[in-house]
């Protein structure tokens, strides 16, 4: 009877990231928790793998993910001894192509499996502006009938549109339209006829699209898809030298690194976005300059943080009335950097006082899904303090417009809001907002 062989290339990757074999086990778990599909193993498990006993294959990117974080450094399959998946030979020929694989998986129902392992990877390679920037041969002409600006403009309001969707009601259903759109209609324009302006506006166009599906992706807690849909989006930016947007995505990028607790990441991403920016407009600035401040309290760099923080005040202090690009960065949302940095910093009542200064300067433009969240928040950080009613009348704001919502993240905040007032049921107004939230939970 033939044995088993030792998988000694996971031997090493784990002797190497010095972990016991529970911490190994504990490691795979918490990711597992973060997509969402929670694991429960225990050192026996690490054991048989590396005894040779491979890894169910949903388990697989857990534990590549568990070592590439521990160790800094890319892991592939053929690196810890896993046979390579069988999705590893979808057709990545070009960025067109690419979107619409991405579409296919968003579409069909036995795919579903990928999207709920959709894990956000330390490891990601993120492609440079001059590694991108006029790569126009990514897109080549096909047999299909020329396209013009009308085309464009239909793809940048359909763009507003699903942008409108997702703002009011949240991602769960505007991503799926946003990546169907995507692929049915702009990946076909992307390969047609057009004259050099009307194929750089077009590319340009699906690479804000590709960024906005990858965002809403993120609202839904796919962080793996919301990745493929950034980097998309890059090199769409680039190959149609659209500077802003590209830089645009990066933030967005560094956004989604920091919310998961990935400070270093979130750092280099915000940073590789505030040194490529196209100008030097003061509310450009501050939109850079206040996620960088972010990603550096994340990361434990107070001193870089607050730096970044008082930037973000002085040039939006400079910035001209008005809308101004990418939203209108403006004093709502400083205060909300300012809540986020005073949270990764430790001073939870400094954060609870920004929070309130949000929304007391939020104006009509602001999200629905986003006034959620940060109530949230606030309520979260107010049970902390021991504000126990406070939180509960808070809570009691977002449990009143959430039915409306159908976001991702908004769902898991609710979610959590019977398990944080459980220590104070005797409370007759922590118990009155339990049951709410106990009831929406299971209507959702």
């Amino acid at each position: 009877m033939a044995t088993r062989e030792p998988n000694e290339r996971l031997e090493r990757l784990h002797h190497e990231a010095g972990w016991t074999h529970r911490q190994f086990a504990q490691a795979v778990n918490r990711i597992g928790t973060e997509r969402g599909t929670p694991t429960k193993y225990q050192q026996p498990s690490v054991s048989q793998w590396l005894s040779g006993h491979m890894p169910k294959e949903e388990t697989r990117p857990l534990i590549l993910e568990a070592l590439v974080r521990k160790l800094r450094r890319p892991i592939t399959h053929a690196t810890a001894g896993f046979p390579q998946p069988d999705s590893s030979s979808a057709d990545r020929s070009s960025t067109v192509d690419a979107l619409i694989n991405l579409g296919i998986t968003n579409s069909l129902p036995e795919r579903r499996l990928f999207l709920g392992a959709s894990l956000f990877s330390a490891a990601l390679t993120i492609p440079n502006w001059r590694d991108v920037v006029g790569r126009m041969e990514v897109i080549k002409s096909d047999s299909m009938p020329r396209i013009g600006m009308p085309e464009v403009e239909m793809v940048t309001q359909m763009t507003r549109r699903f942008t409108e969707i997702y703002s009011q009601f949240g991602g769960r259903h505007s991503r799926p339209l946003a990546a169907l759109f995507l692929t049915d209609t702009v990946a076909p324009y992307l390969h047609a006829n057009a004259t050099e302006e009307v194929r750089k506006a077009m590319m340009s166009a699906a690479s804000f699209l590709s960024y906005l599906t990858g965002w809403m992706a993120v609202d839904e807690g796919l962080h793996g898809l919301a990745q493929e849909y950034y980097v998309k989006g890059l090199e769409l930016a680039g190959a149609s030298t659209d500077h802003m947007t590209y830089c645009h995505v990066l933030r967005g990028m560094s956004v989604q690194a920091a919310d998961l607790g990935h400070g270093a990441i979130a750092v280099r991403l915000a940073n590789a976005a505030a040194a490529t920016s196209p100008n030097k407009e003061p509310r450009l600035q501050a939109f850079m300059a206040g996620q960088q401040a972010h990603s550096f309290a994340v990361a434990g760099d107070r001193n870089s943080a607050l730096r970044s923080i008082m930037e973000t005040e002085k040039a939006l202090d400079r910035a001209e009335s008005g809308p101004g690009p990418f939203g209108g960065y403006g004093p709502a949302t400083l205060a909300y950097h300012t809540a986020q940095v005073r949270h990764a910093l430790g001073d939870i009542s400094g954060s609870v006082e920004s929070l309130k200064l949000h929304f007391q300067l939020r104006g009509p433009s602001e999200t629905q899904v986003s006034g959620l969240r940060f109530y949230s928040m606030l309520a979260e950080r107010q049970l902390e303090l021991g504000y126990l009613e406070s939180a509960c009348a808070t809570w009691g704001e977002v449990l009143e417009k959430y039915p409306k919502i159908h976001s991702g993240r908004v769902d898991r905040q609710v979610q959590r809001i019977p398990r944080l007032l459980q220590p104070y049921i005797a409370n007759g107004v922590a118990r009155d907002t339990y049951e709410r939230a106990r009831q929406a939970s299971r209507v959702a």
